[in-house]
């Protein structure tokens, strides 16, 4: 594998990714054909705010090994039996090693459940947090100029705060953009590029 001048990893398979995506398989095969595919359903999106609001201080690759375990002990991540969890569904969650033992997270995780459910008479989750698709693309040519937040991040943050939501910062909101198709910040140039339907204009 080589450097390239915009920041990504020339991999022996002749593509270039990301240098976080360029060297474990398992993050490579999640880049190749998970990232930044658009998720449009309300289990998807939960599912990705909880994992996301799990990563906040830890690797992407820890969360992303759990996840099979995740989805078991968190129902699927179905936002209805999440959001009838009570403390003895907690405790159980909390004990199990398989997942990260965080209470405010696991807390969160039943907090934004709930929260989920409740949108559901006033347009729902997706039609929420896709309201704040940037008008404009992005187009980063180098893996320097990505950001890490944006005006629209902020805004969602806010958004699903006003709604009940926890662990959903303006940072951890951006990443979950990312990931579910609303931003594309693949590199021009990447063989991900454009994947979410829309190039820069």
């Amino acid at each position: 594998m080589t450097g390239r001048p915009d920041g990504l990893v020339h991999c022996e398979d002749g593509l270039a990714r990301p240098p976080w995506a360029a060297v474990d398989p398992m993050l490579r095969d999640y880049y190749d054909t998970e990232w930044g595919v658009p998720v449009r359903d309300e289990q998807g999106l939960y599912e990705r705010i909880t994992l996301e609001a799990f990563q906040s201080g830890l690797s992407w690759a820890t969360i992303l090994r759990k996840r099979p375990a995740f989805r078991e002990v968190f129902a699927g991540f179905d936002p209805e039996v999440v959001a009838a969890f009570d403390e003895a569904d907690v405790e159980r969650l909390l004990g199990d090693a398989r997942i990260v033992r965080n209470r405010a997270k696991v807390l969160a995780a039943v907090t934004n459940a709930r929260a989920t459910v409740a949108l559901r008479d006033r347009g729902g989750l997706v039609d929420l947090v896709w309201s704040f698709r940037p008008e404009q693309a992005l187009a980063p040519r180098t893996v320097a100029e990505i950001p890490t937040r944006s005006d629209e991040s902020v805004a969602l943050a806010k958004a699903l705060r006003a709604e009940g939501f926890a662990f959903v910062g303006p940072t951890t909101m951006f990443a979950l953009m990312e990931a579910a198709g609303l931003v594309d910040t693949h590199v021009v140039g990447s063989h991900r590029r454009g994947i979410a339907g829309r190039d820069p204009v």
